[in-house]
């Protein structure tokens, strides 16, 4: 089993408990926008509301000490391309149950949570590795090194393939 530091744990819950703010700004969009544009408009329009907020208040609280060395919108950016997983995972759930039963319909709140917790997991291991990172936990990466040219260098003079040799000897130039 993977150690988990005190870091990890309470950004963990942290992230937690903004899903669970998030999960009202969802819920909420989706009864406000539902009578203007239907159920299916509202619920993604909402995706997006929820996750937008959740992306400031993440980066303002949960991974303020690691999290901000990007500019906001390119952040932002990161955060809804890298968390397309989670969407997926919880539109996909919420979809899946209003399709299953009426109850679901009636009650978008129930396939809203059932979606959040579907994608919750996904969406904070996303978010702590791809778009709140800190520069000292990447991985270095190592880039190749150009050297110029150097004539003092020897260089191997018998590296023709005996292919080649065979195909010279054939030839008569002259």
């Amino acid at each position: 089993m993977p150690k988990l530091s005190s870091q990890k744990i309470t950004q963990f819950l942290k992230f937690g408990v903004v899903g669970l703010l998030g999960l009202c700004w969802d819920t909420g969009t989706v009864y406000s926008l539902r009578p203007f544009v239907g159920l299916t408009i509202a619920t993604i329009a909402a995706y997006f509301i929820a996750a937008s907020i959740n992306w400031l208040i993440n980066r303002l609280w949960t991974f303020r000490n690691v999290g901000n060395q990007h500019h906001f919108v390119i952040q932002w950016l990161r955060f809804l391309a890298g968390n397309s997983l989670g969407f997926f995972l919880n539109r996909g759930c919420v979809f899946t149950l209003f399709h299953l039963s009426p109850v679901f319909k009636a009650y978008p709140v129930l396939a809203l949570a059932a979606g959040a917790a579907a994608g919750m997991m996904a969406n904070f291991h996303i978010s702590r590795k791809l778009v709140f990172h800190s520069e000292s936990t990447q991985t270095k990466r190592t880039t190749a090194e150009i050297v110029p040219f150097q004539p003092e260098r020897a260089v191997v003079q018998n590296t023709v393939s005996s292919r080649t040799a065979v195909v010279n000897s054939r030839s008569k130039v002259g």
